[in-house]
């Protein structure tokens, strides 16, 4: 076999006069004149041009029979391309003079072709039916080293702080908390199953108790959840925890790890790390993932509201949500807005919001003449507190939502983005990570009447929030932390519960029993009871953080073979359905097969 000597996008014009051998995929092909033929040679580090010029007539015939995609290898000697150079190639300045091919593979005519400029006319089905052409895509291997790039320094950054990298298990006991578990059947335990995991959350702080002090793992999480453009049912996460910290001892460490992937890959100082509550983000951004990039801030005008004679406001704050807050009035200013947003933009925006519950948007414009549209005449004994409450000048709009503070905080956050998103308002540059700290220990599920933990019943509070723990559980603080990059959640961790006592007073504030404790989680409560430490640590989204670094909003993009959005994996027709005599092994009694919608 001819043995590859270099790579085709690694020729330089230092190479002239050498002696090399490629091997690659046809790319293109044509021939100028019988005594002139050129092909495109493509592999994972680029093109190169190959030229049979004045070769033996038996080369030239079997170099004008290959075709698109055919598999070869050429020896001959590199020179400085006639012509002049290509600037669109890295290897533009050379080409290769063939005088030795060897054809591995024909191809046949392919599916698709690996051309950028058709990616987009490809449907996403096709593409991942036949994914291992996809992939061939220069875009697509260039996703791909850069998330081994991202592995590769993140093992070298955490081995550097003393780190272990261990491997959790991938069969492990169910323990329906959140998402739906994967199961799978047991054959040598009839009637029991395993799941896989959704994290490695349990077994990462067992290694804590286990005296692993710090502990990483790039793991696959597996949840049985409807996928989102940003989500997939299997995913992998930068796993970690450490011993004897606090909040700031892992916010610290993670920020150092974010700098330095930062100018790894884009030479860039991101510089400190700004934090912010999460009060304060909810407040100014309507979400607990700020986007930060854009203004808009959110305004509270509850106490100005108060004044006017608006019914609909009004109503909203005389409501009073399930978990104890007053109804609330909020409003953001769009510069400019009073010619920008136009009638069937805000019209649209009232139907909207009326899947978060909310029931309009009232809208009032600044003219030279004052407050103009919408509920201006309500607005008259509030005007000059209201213009300098929120900074209102000639030509800029005002939008408001009215309801519980959950459902006009949900509204304004989403409303925000959506205005941003319409007005061209959102930065297509730069970097903007927050961290956001201080979330609430709790949420109030008012369907089942009961407190449940905001992140997951592992989270400690924060030092200070003990005694509130029972006496007011809607105000208790935790330690949990997450960060945040342009309005995406890229990592999220917490300081753990590693006293029993604690933890059984979690448990009962969620109302789990100590039976459903132990069922669930007996192997955990038995470790915090023969002395564990101080704990707590992160999970970055690699899927994610890989996409943000790439600049797509496709996570199916940044993983080599993803799933549909059904679940579905075309190129190896899977789930499929498996035989009778498998479902007895296993215990499981035969089911009519189901159609896998694709």
């Amino acid at each position: 076999m001819l043995k590859r000597t270099h790579f085709c996008g690694q020729l330089r014009a230092s190479d002239a006069g050498k002696t090399a051998a490629l091997c690659g995929w046809v790319n293109t092909y044509r021939e100028q004149g019988r005594g002139l033929f050129f092909v495109d040679l493509r592999d994972k580090e680029g093109l190169a041009q190959v030229v049979f010029e004045g070769a033996p007539e038996e080369l030239m015939e079997r170099a004008r029979a290959v075709r698109r995609e055919d598999v070869i290898g050429v020896r001959g000697r590199i020179r400085i391309r006639t012509g002049g150079a290509n600037p669109k190639l890295a290897s533009g300045e050379v080409e290769l003079v063939a005088e030795e091919l060897e054809v591995f593979n024909k191809a046949e005519t392919p599916p698709i072709l690996p051309d950028e400029h058709d990616a987009d006319r490809i449907n996403e089905e096709t593409r991942l039916q036949y994914r291992y052409i996809d992939l061939r895509r220069p875009r697509m291997q260039a996703i791909l080293r850069t998330r081994s790039q991202i592995t590769k320094y993140t093992r070298d950054y955490f081995a550097s702080q003393g780190f272990l990298e261990i491997e959790t298990p991938l069969l492990i006991k169910s323990t329906p908390e959140g998402a739906r578990d994967f199961v799978v059947p047991s054959r040598l335990h009839p009637g029991s199953w395993y799941a896989l995991p959704q994290s490695p959350q349990l077994f990462k702080q067992i290694l804590m108790v286990a005296g692993c002090d710090r502990y990483l793992q790039i793991c696959r999480c597996l949840r049985d959840e409807d996928p989102r453009a940003d989500r997939q049912a299997e995913f992998s996460q930068i796993d970690l925890e450490m011993s004897f910290v606090d909040r700031d001892d892992v916010i610290h460490m993670m920020s150092g790890f974010t700098r330095g992937l930062w100018k790894e890959l884009f030479g860039q100082d991101i510089g400190e790390i700004p934090r912010m509550t999460w009060i304060e983000a909810m407040e100014r951004y309507g979400i607990d993932r700020p986007d930060t990039r854009f203004g808009l801030h959110i305004k509270d005008i509850s106490d100005l509201a108060a004044k006017c004679d608006f019914k609909v406001f009004q109503e909203a704050l005389a409501k009073r949500s399930p978990a104890g807050r007053n109804g609330v009035v909020k409003c953001i200013r769009v510069p400019g807005g009073a010619e920008k947003l136009t009638r069937k933009l805000t019209d649209g925006y009232t139907e909207w919001v009326r899947t978060f519950r909310a029931g309009g948007v009232p809208v009032v414009k600044r003219t030279a003449a004052g407050l103009e549209t919408g509920i201006a005449k309500f607005l008259e004994p509030i005007k000059d507190a209201l213009t300098e409450r929120v900074g209102l000048e000639v030509g800029d709009a005002l939008l408001f939502a009215c309801d519980t503070w959950e459902i006009a905080t949900k509204t304004m956050g989403e409303l925000r983005l959506r205005v941003a998103s319409d007005l061209g308002l959102i930065p297509k540059d730069g970097w903007n990570f927050l961290w956001v700290v201080d979330f609430p220990m709790f949420d109030w599920d008012d369907a089942n009447r009961r407190w449940v933990a905001l992140h997951h019943p592992f989270t400690s509070p924060n030092p200070d929030q003990f005694p509130i723990l029972e006496s007011d559980p809607g105000a208790c603080l935790s330690a949990g932390y997450d960060l945040v990059l342009n309005g995406s959640e890229i990592a999220g961790g917490s300081i753990r519960i590693h006293r029993m006592d604690v933890q059984q007073r979690v448990f009962n504030l969620i109302g789990l029993s100590n039976e459903e404790a132990q069922a669930k989680f007996g192997f955990l409560l038995s470790a915090l009871r023969h002395g564990a430490p101080p704990h707590g640590g992160v999970a970055f989204g690699l899927d994610r953080l890989v996409m943000h670094v790439v600049g797509t909003d496709n996570i199916r993009d940044v993983i080599a073979f993803p799933k549909t959005q059904s679940g579905a994996d075309l190129m190896i027709d899977a789930p499929s359905p498996i035989s009778d005599e498998q479902l007895r092994e296993l215990s499981v009694r035969s089911a009519l097969p189901a159609a896998v919608p694709r």
